[in-house]
């Protein structure tokens, strides 16, 4: 029973978790904070009534901005559909077929009635309704639901989530990454528990967390960033565990030539923060003599103003402490980065990843030559990019360079379906495009003899031994 109950808690919504909010083909992803209104599709409510119900619930809001666990509703499409008409041709949408004014409907709001009593209301009050094909029928009430119905579906975040939530919201942070071409990514790159795998992304953190998700906590994932530092913004999202932060790392891609060269000095501090520190106290330096210059004139002033000298070393005390203070937090900053810089250099020192995932804004050719020397013999590695000019430019290196096998420049294609009952067709509005992807595999490259001297080698071609045909 009490396993049961374990894994029940689970699947529940509770204090400080991440989720995501749904209402259509609309997503948002927030934190369940207690008392804090939360804004999404021109609406405001609260979260606190949905801690404890399970995940993927629709809620329903009322007034307040309190949130309702939906009850399921009997359909009552049924008696409509007997008064279906078989044609459409006589509707002339002239805007006088509906009874209630705008006026009406906002004074039915305020009475208190739900989203589906006023559709009710419409479709009664409607002089067209009863003479539209029951797929018209449909399609209206679908769309004043969509318009009226102040419902809300929390889920559980997930990659698929996610990326559908970015790619719908904000395509151009995720490098127009569609949820398909990640998936794909995540296979090719043979991502799973227990592995060693590199992630260079500028997609928000997107990438990197569907990979952390993948693998479950186990294994360890090393994140390359630019200046500047690691963006995880997506990452938050997914709302891991603490245990899963455990196995993430970072190492910024301006250190790997030193890496591989060996010239990387992990113990040694940062030297941008040296200088700063001299060039303070040189400034320190050339302040202290003037403050001795201007104190001689002004020593009968000083002695009258002895209590206002009194609170001004009182201030001066107070901001040297905190000085102090900002310089000590800055010293433990500076040393844990220093320690997650070693930690990472020493599991990229071995050479010996699992895989090596790929998407940027960024050129990826140079980027892919330097990391692919981290990586094991027979192990895949995948990049995406938005355009196919910068994969060919890979390829072509590749090619040329060896080191690698099964070489593949793919894109992906996506339609949705609408499945209906006699209405099964493809849907008119898609995805131009989600991206291409490069994928490949290491191979052990034969350093000892050289690129040229495989064609060498190569036995020449036999001749075809020609029968004399004279007699």
């Amino acid at each position: 029973m009490a396993d049961n109950v374990d894994d029940d808690s689970l699947y529940r919504i509770k204090e400080g978790d991440y989720v995501v909010l749904k209402r259509g083909d609309i997503f948002k992803a927030v934190q369940i904070q207690l008392k804090k209104k939360v804004i999404f599709e021109k609406q405001w409510f609260f979260l606190d009534k949905a801690v404890g119900q399970l995940y993927s619930s629709t809620f329903e809001i009322v007034s307040g901005g309190i949130l309702q666990p939906l009850k399921p509703k009997h359909t009552e499409s049924s008696t409509d559909a007997k008064e279906a008409g078989t044609d459409n041709r006589n509707i002339v949408d002239d805007g006088k077929s509906q009874k209630l004014t705008r006026d009406d409907i906002e004074t039915l709001k305020e009475q208190g009635l739900e989203g589906q009593e006023i559709i009710q209301q419409l479709i009664e009050n409607s002089s067209t309704f009863r003479e539209k094909t029951e797929y018209a029928q449909d399609k209206y009430i679908k769309k004043k639901k969509k318009k009226y119905e102040n419902t809300v579906t929390i889920l559980k975040p997930s990659c698929r989530i996610l990326a559908m939530m970015y790619h719908g919201r904000e395509p151009g942070k995720i490098c127009h990454l569609r949820y398909d071409t990640l998936a794909q990514m995540l296979t090719l790159a043979n991502i799973h528990a227990g592995s060693k795998v590199l992630v260079f992304e500028t997609c928000a953190g997107l990438v990197l967390g569907s990979v952390m998700e993948r693998m479950g906590g186990y294994g360890s994932v090393i994140q390359m960033y630019p200046a500047g530092g690691p963006v995880r913004a997506g990452v938050e999202c997914f709302g891991f565990p603490e245990h899963f932060h455990d196995m993430l790392h970072e190492f910024p891609i301006c250190h790997v030539n030193a890496l591989l060269a060996g010239t990387l000095d992990t113990t040694a501090k940062d030297p941008s923060a040296d200088s700063k520190k001299s060039d303070m106290a040189a400034e320190e330096e050339q302040n202290q003599p003037e403050a001795g210059r201007r104190a001689s004139p002004e020593e009968q002033s000083m002695e009258t103003n002895s209590g206002a000298d009194g609170s001004h070393d009182h201030e001066k005390d107070e901001k040297e402490k905190l000085k102090e203070a900002k310089a000590q937090g800055k010293k433990v900053k500076q040393e844990e980065k220093r320690k997650k810089l070693a930690a990472a250099a020493a599991l990229l020192e071995g050479r010996n990843a699992d895989g090596l995932v790929i998407a940027s804004r960024f050129h990826p050719c140079t980027v892919l030559m330097g990391l692919l020397k981290f990586l094991s013999p027979s192990r895949p590695f995948v990049v995406h990019s938005q355009y196919k000019e910068a994969l060919i430019e890979c390829y072509t290196k590749l090619k040329e360079q060896g080191g690698t096998v099964n070489l593949r420049l793919t894109d992906t294609w996506l339609r949705h379906y609408q499945v209906l009952p006699n209405r099964t067709h493809p849907v008119l509005l898609m995805s131009g495009g989600g991206g291409y992807l490069l994928s490949g595999t290491t191979v052990a490259a034969d350093r000892s003899k050289p690129a040229g001297s495989q064609r060498a080698e190569e036995p020449a071609a036999k001749r075809l031994k020609l029968t004399n045909t004279d007699g």
